[in-house]
């Protein structure tokens, strides 16, 4: 477990399918993950999960994002792990819409960028959002994302933004 000021990040577990499959299902969040809404009976998406969950991949890393009380909220990962490159990327969901604008996306960013940083060799974490989805954009600024560059993928244009750990360890000296 990492413990951040107003979130756990844990280890997924299956009991987290139903939640996970709920926020995949719905087309607002499926929309700022610029992904298809899961379509699959809940019956096929348990199955698919729990192998996920028995099948460790070295470049990718899943967390569970609770409350501090232990409610379920979202998710988070670092993915796509280049250890030659020292660099991987980030993804944060908080697929609770109450916990919305309150702090504990930015919460989990912050959590995840420290643990990663002191944690692992990685120098450099990126990631990418949707270039509508302001809210995002600004919660990874906040926790000293700078943009880095844009994509056209499909239908969908990107904002690509990046951390490097220097910044990172400096930026914490001063706070």
């Amino acid at each position: 477990m990492i413990t951040g000021n107003k979130v756990i990040l844990r280890e997924k577990r299956l009991a987290d399918a139903k939640d996970d499959y709920t926020w995949e299902a719905d087309h607002e969040l499926a929309h700022l993950d610029a992904a298809p809404p899961v379509t699959s009976p809940f019956s096929q998406y348990l199955s698919d999960y729990a192998d996920e969950l028995n099948h460790f991949l070295k470049t990718s890393r899943q967390f569970a994002v609770d409350t501090l009380d232990g409610k379920h909220i979202g998710n988070c990962s670092y993915y796509n792990i280049n250890e030659s490159k020292g660099e991987a990327e980030l993804g944060i969901m908080i697929g609770d819409r109450n916990y919305w604008d309150k702090g504990y996306g930015t919460d989990t960013v912050t959590t995840m960028v420290d643990y990663i940083f002191r944690q692992t060799k990685l120098s450099r974490i990126y990631l990418k959002t949707l270039k509508t989805n302001d809210r995002a954009q600004k919660c990874f600024q906040k926790c000293g994302f700078i943009p880095s560059d844009h994509l056209v993928k499909s239908r969908f244009k990107f904002v690509f933004m990046e951390i490097r750990r220097d910044q990172w360890l400096t930026q914490q000296a001063k706070s």
